[in-house]
Formats: structure tokens, sequence, C-alpha cells
């Protein structure tokens, strides 16, 4: 069952009221369209939604938005603004109406300025940074969150297979790339979850290598692919490493251990368990191994609205992952001035275990370009 405006902000004053404070702020970016279930854009304009512990949520929102507010089907109070009278009379008259001493905001995604002008109206007023309990509502996804993320992921499946078919020896990585940005445009995406990452040779041992108009592909390289569509405000992520032409004794070596590293984080994954276990069980794999040296990255972070999101596979990191968290398997091996391999799949959990989101085959590929 679809869940109201009114239910999903309760989510948020049910926070507020679990913090110790009056009310929760949220500003544009993914918590805001989860709440709103519309997406705006985080400019100069100052645009922001806050939900009380208690009574009604009132928003302050720039006058020339107020068309596309009404979309929301908001009911509380509205304090618009115009550029050219300034917002901080409108932030003294929200701040006025909601009488609150506390509130609780995203601190990664609130900017200094909207913090400033909410102090500048309430000099007395107490701001606490609660981005971990208010991203925390984005980490369990919904059916259509996961039907939302699948179809991300079918798109980017199929521009990656249109990719593949058309690396040819002798092409620049920066022609590569764009023939999968086509792609990925081609298959049906809104945008891309991130600018892609590809990389071949000693480019592709670089976890965030950029692609190069000067280097040429080579029989023999590896090369790696990491990107993603966007579609329907949620994020693919999804890496594949492939050879051209053949792949050494070596290449063949590092890339079985990869893979046993991501298909251990499939068999260890289960609501219950913690981020900490998954990374240990998946680096433990590329531990024991002779390329225990490579090792420079974690197992994965969660995966929806933002690219990086809550929870983050990590040591360390002691979070129970309950049924309906998604997230990134992609244990790597990287030897500078080498080859880099990285495997990635987006992994939902499940009470009974886990399903993979990502259907691409991941054995090793040797393209014969």
């Amino acid at each position: 069952m679809l869940q109201s405006l009114s239910d999903r902000l309760a989510a948020y004053a049910a926070i507020a009221a679990d913090l110790g404070v009056d009310a929760v702020a949220l500003v544009p970016g993914p918590n805001f369209t989860r709440a709103v279930e519309h997406v705006f854009m985080s400019h100069e304009r100052p645009f922001m939604l806050v939900v009380p512990a208690a009574g009604a949520p009132a928003a302050l929102v720039p006058n020339l938005e107020l068309r596309s507010w009404d979309l929301v089907g908001f009911d509380g109070a509205v304090f618009d603004w115009r550029d050219q009278d300034g917002y901080d009379a409108t932030f003294a008259a929200l701040m006025k109406h909601l009488s609150i001493r506390s509130v609780a905001v995203e601190g990664q995604v609130m900017r200094v300025f909207a913090h400033h002008a909410m102090l500048k109206a309430q000099p007395d007023l107490q701001i606490i940074d609660a981005e971990r309990e208010i991203s925390g509502l984005r980490m369990i996804k919904t059916p259509g969150d996961v039907a939302a993320l699948q179809d991300a992921i079918a798109i980017s499946e199929r521009a990656l297979a249109r990719t593949l078919e058309s690396v040819r020896i002798g092409q620049t990585e920066k022609e590569i790339e764009q023939t999968l940005i086509q792609a990925l445009f081609a298959e049906g995406a809104e945008d891309k979850s991130f600018h892609p990452i590809v990389a071949a040779g000693d480019g592709s041992a670089r976890p965030h290598a950029k692609a190069r108009a000067d280097y040429d592909v080579k029989a023999g390289d590896a090369l790696l692919l990491d990107f993603g569509a966007r579609k329907h405000g949620f994020c693919a992520d999804i890496t594949r490493t492939v050879f051209l032409d053949h792949a050494t004794d070596e290449a063949q070596d590092v890339y079985d251990t990869v893979l046993r590293a991501n298909l251990k984080g499939f068999e260890v994954t289960r609501a219950g368990v913690t981020a900490h276990q998954i990374d240990d069980a998946v680096i433990g794999v590329l531990e024991a191994s002779s390329f225990a040296d490579r090792i420079r990255t974690k197992t994965g972070h969660g995966l929806g609205r933002e690219v990086h999101e809550a929870p983050y596979i990590m040591r360390g990191n002691h979070m129970v992952l309950p049924a309906g968290t998604v997230y990134t398997n992609e244990p790597g091996l990287y030897e500078i001035d080498n080859f880099g391999v990285r495997i990635e799949d987006d992994v939902l959990i499940t009470d009974d275990g886990c399903t993979s989101l990502t259907q691409f085959p991941k054995d090793l590929t040797v393209l014969k370009c």
C-alpha cells in the first residue's frame, strides 16, 4: 500500500520526538524528495520543509516554486518569498509560526547559508545534526524503490552490453566512455548516477580513474567500467572488468580471487548481519590470497536515491542490516602501474538471504576485438 504524504511526514515527526527536539528540517535533496515525492532543485534560493514532533508542518518556498509546490498536496502553512525582497523576513515569519526551540537537520545536505538564516531569525534556536537518523529512513527500500532500482539496473546492463560489443583495440578510454554514456541514454536513462569510470591498462589500477583521451586500449589490457543509470530518481551502480584480446595467467588469477570475494559477500548476506561481518568475510578472501597487498577499498556502500548512502559496508561498522537494505558488493584488487580488477553487484537483503539485482554475467570475459 502506498504511503500518503502525511504518513511519510509522520516518520520525520517521530525522529524529532525520538531525538528530543521540536522539529526536523529538510532541504532539497534525497530526503526531501523521499518526503514529498517531487524533485526540487538545490540552488541559491533557500527552500525548507519543517516537520514538528507535534503539530502541523510548515514550508518556506521560493515564490517561483509555488505552482510546482502545489503538486505536492501539502496542506500546512506555506511562507513564500521573492528574490527582490530577500528571505530574512520570511524565515522570521516561519520561526514565529512554528514556535520551536530546537531542530534536527541533515548535516551533509543543509548549506551554511540556510543554517545561518534560521539562526538570524531565531538566535536561541538549537540546531543539531541528525544526518544518520534522517537518511536512515531511506535505508529500507519499499517495493516501489526496488522496482525503480531494477529499472535503472536493467538500463545499465543493456548499455553495458552495447558498449562491450563496440570496443576495439586502438580506441581511447574517452571514446569508450562516450559510447557508454550514449548507450545509457539510448536505453532510457533519465541521467547518469555519476560520471562513469572507464579505465584500461594501468588506469584500471586507480579505483576512481578518469577516462583518458590519450590512452589507446591495447591487447591484454584489463578494461574496467564502473557506471550506472538513474531512473525514477534511483541510481544503479555496476562494475565489470573484462580483458581485451587475451588475459594473462596473472590476470586470470586476480580475477578469480576478486570473483570469489564477491561470491562470499552473497554467501554471508542476510537480514540481521552487520556491515562489519560482510566486509570482514569479503576482504578476508582477498587477504588470504597472494594478492593481499593490492587491497585498497572496502566492500561497498548503500545504494538508492544517492549512489553512495548508508550503510557503508566496512569493518568497524556494526550496524545491523535489515531486510530491504540495498548495498553494493564490489571487492577489487589494484596494483599501481599494472592493472586492477573490480566486480560490483547491487544486492537486496531479504529475510532469508539476499538477491542480486544485477544480472550481467561476471565470469571472466575476454573480448575478441
